[in-house]
C-alpha cells in the first residue's frame, strides 16, 4: 500500500500527512532555545514541505504567530490550535460570548484573522454544554473566524453523537492517541471516522521519543530519572501495553523490517508508517523540540517506502503477544486518561 505525503482533511484543504506537534514548546521540561531559533527551525520545517503545526498550546501559540505574521497569506503554513474545557473542577457556562471570547483569545496570540482548525476538548461529558459549544464555533465558523472544527480526545460515542446532531461537513477531524503501542482507535473510532467522513489526526505514535532507534538495546528507565513529561506518560503506557522485555522485541522486530527497507529508514519510520496505512488516519502529528532538533530529514522517509505483508505479520505477532487488544479495557476509549471514571 503506497501511502501518498498529502490528503484532503476537508473540501479545498489539502495538507501533508506528517504535522508538526509545537506541545514540547510550551514548558521548559522540553528543553528551550531561544524563540529566534524557533522561528527559525519552523522556516526550514515550512521550507521542507512540513506547512502544518499543531498543538499550539500557551507560548506555542504566541510563537506560531510571530512567525506567521509577516508572512504574506499565501505563504503561511496551516495552524492547528485547541479550545480546551477543563471543566471537571472548574465548571463553565457556555454561551455564545464564552465561545467566542475563546476563539479571540487563541486569534490574539496566533497573530491571526482566523484560524485553520480549532481542535475542541471537553472534559466532563456528563455536562452536556459541548454540544451547545459547537454550535456556537459553527456559528464563527460561518463568519469565518474558524475555518475548520475538529475533536480532540472525544471517545468513539461522543465523536458519533456530535457528527450526528452537527450533521455531515461540521465536523472534519479528531485527535487521538494512536501508536503500534496504543491501538484503542480500531475498536470503534475507524468505523465512526469511515461513517462520518472525518479523520483521526494521531499523536503518541512515537511515545514520546521511546519508539525509536535510541532506546533499542536499552535498559527500562527510571520514570523519574532521564525522561520528560512525554516518555513518562508513554512510559506508563507501555507498562499496560506488556514488559519492557517485550517492548525490547517490538523495537528489534522494527529495526529488521527498516533494515529490510533501506535508505536509511528508521524503527521511527516504520512506526509512524503503520499508523499512516491505516485509511481513516489523515496525519501523525510528531512532537518536534524546534531549535534544539531536527528531525524533518528523516521524517520525509515514512514516504519513500511500504510495508509488505510480511512487515505487517511480523508487527502482529509481537502484538498478539502484548496487552494491546485489551487497552481499551484497562485504560478506556480515546482520551479517556484525561477524564476520571464518573465523568465519562
Amino acid at each position: 500500500m503506497q501511502t501518498e505525503p498529502h490528503f484532503t482533511l476537508a473540501r479545498g484543504t489539502t495538507l501533508p500527512r506528517i504535522w508538526t506537534g509545537l506541545l514540547q514548546l510550551s514548558g521548559g521540561a522540553w528543553g528551550s532555545s531561544p524563540a529566534r531559533k524557533v522561528r527559525d527551525a519552523m522556516a526550514r520545517y515550512t521550507a521542507q514541505g512540513y506547512r502544518a503545526f499543531a498543538d499550539e498550546y500557551g507560548s506555542a501559540e504566541d510563537l506560531f504567530g510571530q512567525f506567521i505574521k509577516n508572512l504574506p497569506e499565501g505563504e503561511r503554513p496551516f495552524g492547528a490550535t485547541k479550545w480546551t474545557v477543563n471543566n471537571i473542577d472548574n465548571p463553565i457556562q457556555v454561551s455564545a460570548e464564552t465561545v467566542k471570547d475563546a476563539v479571540d483569545e487563541r486569534c490574539l496570540r496566533m497573530q491571526s484573522q482566523s484560524i485553520d482548525l480549532l481542535q475542541f476538548f471537553w472534559q466532563n461529558y456528563q455536562d452536556r454544554q459541548y454540544i451547545n459549544a459547537l454550535q456556537h464555533l459553527l456559528q464563527l465558523r460561518s463568519q469565518g473566524q474558524i475555518r475548520h472544527i475538529g475533536l480532540c480526545n472525544f471517545d468513539t460515542r461522543r465523536t458519533d453523537e456530535v457528527c450526528t446532531v452537527l450533521g455531515p461537513g461540521c465536523i472534519v477531524s479528531n485527535q487521538v492517541q494512536f501508536s503500534i503501542i496504543d491501538v484503542r482507535p480500531l475498536h470503534g473510532m475507524h468505523d465512526v471516522c469511515e461513517r462520518h467522513g472525518i479523520k483521526v489526526l494521531a499523536y503518541g505514535t512515537l511515545c514520546g521519543g521511546l519508539l525509536t532507534d535510541r532506546w533499542l538495546g536499552e535498559p527500562e528507565p527510571e520514570l523519574y530519572s532521564e525522561l520528560n513529561p512525554s516518555q513518562r506518560k508513554y512510559l506508563d503506557v507501555i507498562k499496560v501495553w506488556g514488559p519492557w522485555d517485550l517492548f525490547q522485541t517490538l523495537l528489534r522486530t522494527l529495526r529488521a523490517i527498516a533494515d529490510r527497507h533501506g535508505g536509511g529508514v528508521s524503527i521511527a519510520n516504520v512506526a509512524v508508517r503503520w499508523v499512516l496505512e491505516h485509511a481513516f488516519v489523515g496525519t501523525v502529528i510528531i512532537g518536534a523540540r524546534l531549535g534544539l532538533s531536527d528531525h524533518a530529514e528523516e521524517n520525509g522517509r515514512v514516504f519513500a517506502f511500504a510495508l509488505t505483508e510480511v512487515d505487517k505479520a511480523e508487527i502482529e505477532a509481537v502484538l498478539g503477544r502484548s496487552n494491546s487488544a485489551n487497552m481499551i479495557m484497562t485504560i478506556g476509549d480515546c482520551g479517556a486518561e484525561y477524564r476520571r471514571a464518573g465523568e465519562m
